[in-house]
């Protein structure tokens, strides 16, 4: 069995000053909500956070930035969050861009105890500067390394008590690839079931990834709300 935390702020407490720490989702969806608001509230400091994305200025990892706990952000899309670009023009915010099918691949990598790999995607761009590029079959490839994270926090539909974890639809994202590649995992989980419950072959994050889970209900915040006109 794995640990079942009783609260968000008790699933949070070892992550301390200066981890470094992968948090599922993309743009809102799939987002481990609840874990987010804990580690605003434990106030920890100079976090190196690797997420597709920074939330919005309100909501998600967005809040990390507001409150300044976040020292350095790797990711590949950063678009919504006013406050991030405002951070990253006045110094305040370290930013490692990387296009998104290669940072997804990094952490798939990562997870799998890959060290590094070649892609085309980015070469001959700033992406590529400082970076050894090598020519297979006459086309340039560029050396990408490995992420790995000191915590994982991510997001599940349902997760067993042995850690086995369903993500829902497109919820499941960056989720099951972090869930791999932190050295400890909390899952956040919309349903906690016993273990046996969940069907064998439908489950995405095998129990061998996580570490410990918390239930917890999620507001799922919509990031963009598009209307149709009145006729």
């Amino acid at each position: 069995m794995k640990q079942i935390y009783s609260s968000f702020h008790e699933a949070v407490k070892e992550i301390k000053d200066y981890s470094t720490i992968m948090v599922g989702g993309f743009g809102l969806v799939g987002i481990p909500e609840n874990l987010i608001l804990a580690l605003v509230e434990s106030n920890v400091k100079h976090l190196t956070v690797i997420s597709n994305n920074c939330g919005v200025d309100d909501w998600g990892l967005g809040l990390l930035l507001q409150n300044k706990q976040i020292d350095k952000m790797i990711g590949s899309y950063v678009g919504e969050n006013k406050e991030f670009e405002r951070q990253v023009l006045a110094g305040e915010l370290e930013v490692e861009l990387t296009p998104q099918g290669t940072l997804a691949e990094r952490i798939r990598a990562g997870g799998a105890g890959i060290p590094a790999f070649y892609t085309p995607a980015g070469v001959g761009t700033p992406i590529a500067e400082g970076k050894e590029v090598r020519t297979f079959d006459g086309k340039d490839y560029l050396l990408q390394t490995g992420l790995t994270a000191d915590f994982s926090l991510v997001r599940a539909y349902q997760g067993d008590r042995h850690g086995n974890l369903v993500y829902n639809k497109t919820a499941r994202n960056f989720n099951p690839m972090m869930a791999a590649a932190g050295s400890v995992t909390i899952a956040e989980v919309e349903h906690l079931v016993e273990p046996g419950e969940l069907e064998a072959d439908g489950i995405h994050t095998p129990g061998i990834y996580v570490q410990g889970l918390i239930e917890g209900q999620q507001e799922k915040r919509i990031e963009r709300y598009t209307v149709k006109a009145k006729a």
